[in-house]
């Protein structure tokens, strides 16, 4: 399988790079000043026949797209244009929402949902596909998804995008009641799957999570516990992103 892991930041594409076990990586430039960095199996694993490189080795390429839902789409864009892939991974950490996800826990999305486009109306809140311009949900490919978190025994649940970071008690519960089941939040899902989707690629998204979603408290973030879990998450999910497509 061909598989491009978007990330926000470099600490991000690190830690999924570093559970990429058995994987031999370099890197490459990609215009607009990406850099991507390629993990492939160019040795076979234990049992395996040897065979030399080539379109059908397995890889996992991990881009740094930068922070936000425009960012992401543009970099997820970009990589897309210049290879072939099978899938499309969101990844990173995020906030998650109580009881739902605790800190350190993984939450593998069901839905990946743009929670915030829209328009504030009298009545309330509209999202923008009940305005009739575009969609506000992607679902990730429900067998592939929903077997990835039993294999991480994760939460499988909707992510929430959002372009600001939630940062008190008032805007978790309006967000917590318009989607009671989301788990987490974070700001790239929804740019990733909108360019998967021109690419008419399946996607997912992975969060691990470094804080609860509410008042911000920077003080009781857990950002180096998330990216041990993220780093986690890949190291069990090696198997899986090698399997054929």
């Amino acid at each position: 399988m061909r598989v491009l892991v978007v990330t926000a930041v470099a600490a991000e594409a690190e830690a999924v790079a570093a559970g990429l076990t058995g994987l031999v990586s370099d890197t490459r430039p990609l215009p607009g000043g990406y850099t991507l960095a390629r993990h492939a199996r160019t040795i076979p694993p234990p049992g395996a026949t040897p065979r030399p490189p080539s379109a059908h080795t397995p890889v996992v390429d991990v881009l740094a797209a930068g922070v936000g839902p425009a960012a992401a789409a543009a970099g997820t864009a970009t990589a897309l244009a210049l290879d072939t892939y099978d899938l499309v991974v969101s990844a990173g950490i995020g906030g998650g929402f109580r009881p739902h996800a605790p800190i350190g826990s993984v939450v593998v999305a069901d839905a990946i949902v743009a929670a915030d486009l829209g328009a504030e109306t009298p009545d309330g809140y509209l999202p923008v596909d009940e305005l009739g311009f575009g969609r506000s949900t992607h679902r990730p490919p429900g067998e592939l998804a929903a077997r990835i978190a039993k294999t991480l025994n994760s939460l499988y649940a909707p992510v929430l995008t959002v372009s600001t970071v939630t940062g008190t008690a008032a805007r978790a519960a309006e967000l917590s009641a318009r989607h009671p089941r989301a788990a987490a939040e974070a700001m790239e899902g929804f740019g990733v799957a909108e360019a998967a989707a021109a690419h008419a690629l399946p996607v997912l998204e992975i969060r691990a999570i470094s804080n609860a979603v509410g008042p911000r408290d920077r003080a009781a973030w857990r950002i180096g516990l998330a990216l041990d879990s993220l780093r986690y998450a890949f190291q069990l999910l090696t198997p899986v992103l090698e399997e054929s497509p």
